[in-house]
C-alpha cells in the first residue's frame, strides 16, 4: 500500500519512509491508535533488502508474558502443558526478514529484558530448553502510541532498550493533522469497498464532507476506512449526505484545530462516545480493543473514568456504558480475562 496524500506532513513521512528502507537499522514508530504504523512497517519492509524473506508481527498488547516469551521464541516439547513438539517463535520464522512488533511498550519488564538481550547477541534461547537454539539475523521495527520517553523517565521502559529501539524513529501524525488529505483518502476507500461489494462508488455532497473535515476522527484513517466501508453498504442511490454519516460523526465532533491544541487521548475520545454519543461498550470500546486499538491502559483509564461517575459501581457502569442488563457478568469476565479490572476502595464495597 501507498501513502494516499499530497499534505506536508504526508510529503515528509514519505521522506522518512525511503530513508528507513534504505537503511538496515532499527526504527521506532510512534503515533496514535488507527495512523497506520502496521502498513509503515509493511512499507518499510518491501522496499528494504529484505522484502525476499518473511516479515512477521507480534502484537506484544495482545498476549499475556509467558505467551508473548513463547510467540517470540518459541518452546521446546514438554516446556509446558500442551506443548507436545518443539516450535520456533517469530524470531525465527524472520531470518533474514523483518520483526514487527506492535506495542512495544506493553511488554513487561522481564520480556524487555529479553528483547534487549536477543537485540545485543540475536541469539534464540526456546521455552523449557538449557541451551542457546541458534543465533538469528531480523531486522527489528518497533511501534508504540504510548510516549516512551515518559515511560524511561518513570521507570516503566528500560532506557537501554529504548535506546536500542529507537535508531530511526518515525512518527506517524494523526488525521487531524492531515485533514487536507482526508479527501483522497476517503475517496480511495470508498472506491475499494465499492469494487469489492461490486456496488457503485458514492458520491459525497458539500455538506457531508465540510462535516468529515470537522470530526476530530479519534480513530484515525482507521476509523475513516470504517466509516468508509459504512457509507457503501448503506447508501441510497449512490449519493451520501449529511443524515447517511454514522452518529459519532453528525453529532460527536470536537472543536477544530486551534493553533495550540490541548492533546486528547484516545481513551477520552471512546469516553466521548460511550457517554455522549451514547454508544455501546462493545462496539466503542470492545471491538477496537479486540482489534488491537485500544491498549490494556486505555481500557483501565476507561473504566476508572466510568468508576468516578458510578461511584465504584460496576453494575451501574454497565448501565453508564449502554449494555444490556443481562451483560454485568460478561463485562466483569471480560476486564478480568485481559488484567483491566480495576478495584478501587469504592468498587470493593459497591460493585
Amino acid at each position: 500500500m501507498k501513502l494516499i496524500g499530497a499534505s506536508p506532513a504526508v510529503a515528509a513521512l514519505r521522506q522518512d519512509l525511503e530513508q528507513a528502507s534504505r537503511c538496515d537499522a532499527k526504527v521506532l514508530i510512534t503515533g496514535e491508535s488507527g495512523v497506520g504504523k502496521e502498513i509503515a512497517a509493511n512499507l518499510i519492509h518491501s522496499a528494504s533488502e529484505r522484502r525476499r524473506h518473511p516479515l512477521v508481527t507480534v502484537n506484544c498488547a495482545a498476549l499475556t508474558e509467558s505467551l508473548l516469551e513463547t510467540e517470540l521464541f518459541g518452546h521446546v516439547r514438554g516446556s509446558f502443558t500442551g506443548a507436545d513438539r518443539d516450535r520456533c517463535g517469530a524470531l525465527e520464522r524472520a531470518h533474514h526478514g523483518t520483526v514487527f512488533m506492535d506495542e512495544v511498550g506493553e511488554m513487561t519488564p522481564r520480556m524487555q529484558g529479553l528483547l534487549l538481550r536477543f537485540l545485543e547477541t540475536g541469539e534464540i534461547q526456546r521455552v523449557g530448553s538449557d541451551r542457546m537454539e541458534t543465533r538469528v539475523n531480523v531486522r527489528v521495527i518497533a511501534a508504540t502510541n504510548r510516549n516512551l520517553g515518559d515511560a524511561v523517565s518513570s521507570d516503566r521502559f528500560r532506557e537501554d532498550l529504548y535506546y536500542r529501539l529507537n535508531v530511526i524513529q518515525l512518527r506517524l501524525p494523526p488525521l487531524r493533522e492531515r485533514l487536507d488529505d482526508l479527501p483522497a483518502l476517503l475517496t480511495h476507500f470508498l472506491s475499494s469497498f465499492a469494487n469489492q461489494y461490486r456496488m457503485p462508488v458514492p458520491s459525497v455532497s458539500a455538506d457531508a464532507m465540510a462535516m468529515l473535515a470537522s470530526y476530530g476522527w479519534p480513530g484515525n484513517v482507521r476509523e475513516l476506512r470504517n466509516v468508509a466501508e459504512r457509507l457503501v453498504v448503506r447508501s441510497r442511490n449512490g449519493a451520501i449526505d449529511v443524515a447517511d454519516l454514522p452518529p459519532s460523526v453528525r453529532g460527536g465532533t470536537e472543536p477544530q484545530r486551534s493553533p495550540a491544541p490541548l492533546p486528547r487521548s484516545t481513551a477520552d475520545a471512546r469516553f466521548d462516545q460511550l457517554v455522549v454519543a451514547r454508544e455501546s461498550f462493545w462496539s466503542a470500546v470492545y471491538a477496537p480493543f479486540m482489534s488491537r486499538d485500544l491498549t490494556r491502559d486505555d481500557l483501565r483509564m476507561l473504566v476508572r473514568r466510568g468508576l468516578e461517575q458510578t461511584g465504584g459501581s460496576y453494575r451501574r457502569l454497565t448501565e453508564l456504558f449502554n449494555m444490556p442488563d443481562g451483560d454485568y457478568r460478561r463485562f466483569l469476565s471480560f476486564l478480568r480475562k485481559h488484567h483491566c479490572y480495576v478495584a478501587s476502595q469504592q468498587s470493593r464495597t459497591a460493585r
